[in-house]
């Protein structure tokens, strides 16, 4: 019989104060060990919903088995995100099931069909020669800076921008409006950006109708590009203005947020991992990307609703219960991959759940994320092979995303 955890009285793995200083891997791995499902109380509605905590979930195994079992474990009844602040209106909360990350089949069945159409093999191989252009073109942006730079403004950010910029055919020019609406979205919980729930929610109004415009230009005049695909005609089976508004909600977040950070923390690992540097440099192995995106885990964790009494890891789940999945503590899982806290560009097979636990809400962008950080570190491999910290990441206040602010470098 395992002992029961050390966790100290009142730890939350959900409280933004410590992602904003580390990712808890040693309480993750206690749990593991002593505890895989525990119940981790909160004072009550402390996170937005009218309840006194949730389940945290954390070996490899068990986070694929809720992420695969959508009728046991709902995203809609709460949605996806685990903590709001804590003066969050329910309606608000409720607002959020139009998005494809927040609705369960069969409805996210019929949804992510039709947008899957945009992130066929061949719709990303369409973007590539363009993709590749402009990392090389950001890298070498930052390249012309003086001194040292901020890596995450000046080349971890603009990629994935540019990347959704071509993918739905938004002007290059809106592109920084996309940036700085879905920033605003994201970090209600970082006193330093001084933004309130509400900025939040209006930062997402204005990205629906801005998308809601395009939707309905290209019915009026349609063009070469994924938006004409998706909303061309309606009654082929294809998405209304709203739904096609709340699609480029998610992808603003998904396709931008996630990106960012993974190339964040791979190029802070790199830098931090000289020898893993120097072998990326010589041979480039096509296994890096899923390594950096194991190693970042950009997304700290997700939840989902219990639909039904059920029971996990030896534990009596209720119907009602949230259930936190720890995407984190699952890739860095002992059972599920050998020496987890080593970053090994050459590792293979690698089984992480970074982009999820399989199941339907598997990533639907992954091979556009995997393109893009392949693309990018090969653009500063080449271009700035002598690459150095100028200082320590500065990372983001959330309660589930594994963000960093600013990571100061020098070109060498």
């Amino acid at each position: 019989m395992p002992s029961c955890p050390a966790l100290p009285d009142g730890f939350d793995f959900t409280d933004p104060d410590l992602l904003h200083h580390r990712v808890p891997f040693p309480e993750f791995a206690e749990l593991r060990r002593a505890e895989p499902v525990r119940w981790i109380p909160q004072p009550h509605g402390l996170a937005g919903f009218a309840d006194d905590g949730y389940w945290a979930v954390t070996r490899h195994a068990d986070v694929k088995y809720v992420s695969t079992h959508p009728e046991l474990f709902s995203s809609y009844l709460n949605t996806a995100i685990i903590r709001f602040g804590e003066h969050m209106q329910r309606d608000a909360i409720d607002a959020q099931r139009l998005i494809l990350l927040n609705m369960d089949p069969p409805e996210h069945t019929r949804v992510r069909q039709i947008v899957q159409r945009g992130f066929t093999p061949r719709a990303i191989r369409a973007l590539e020669e363009r993709l590749r252009a402009r990392a090389h073109a950001i890298v070498q942006s930052a390249l012309a800076q003086s001194g040292s730079f901020d890596f995450v403004t000046q080349v971890a950010c603009e990629l994935p921008l540019q990347a959704i910029a071509e993918l739905i055919g938004v002007p290059q020019e809106d592109r920084a409006k996309i940036f700085d609406w879905s920033n605003k979205m994201i970090s209600y919980d970082d006193p330093e950006y001084a933004i309130t729930e509400e900025v939040g929610a209006e930062s997402a109004a204005e990205i629906i109708a801005y998308a809601m415009n395009m939707a309905a230009e290209r019915k009026q005049c349609p063009a070469h590009d994924i938006v004409s695909t998706l909303v061309a005609a309606e009654n082929e089976g294809n998405l209304n203005s709203d739904e096609f508004g709340f699609f480029v909600l998610m992808l603003a977040v998904a396709g931008n947020e996630t990106t960012r950070n993974a190339t964040t923390h791979g190029m802070h690992a790199f830098l931090t991992h000289p020898e893993q540097w120097e072998l990326y440099k010589r041979e480039r192995p096509s296994t890096t990307a899923e390594e950096v995106v194991r190693w970042a885990t950009p997304v700290n964790s997700f939840q989902r609703t219990a639909a039904q009494d059920t029971e996990l890891g030896g534990k009596l789940i209720r119907k009602g219960d949230r259930v936190g999945l720890f995407y984190a503590s699952a890739n860095h899982d002992p059972e599920a991959f050998e020496n987890p806290d080593t970053f090994d560009i050459t590792r293979d097979p690698n089984p992480h759940l970074g982009f999820g636990g399989g199941g339907p809400h598997y990533c639907l962008g992954k091979s556009l994320a995997v393109l893009e950080i392949d693309l990018i570190f090969n653009a500063i491999a080449d271009a700035m092979p002598g690459l150095r910290l100028a200082g320590d990441p500065r990372r983001l206040r959330s309660a589930w995303i594994n963000g960093v602010k600013e990571l100061q470098v020098t070109a060498g």
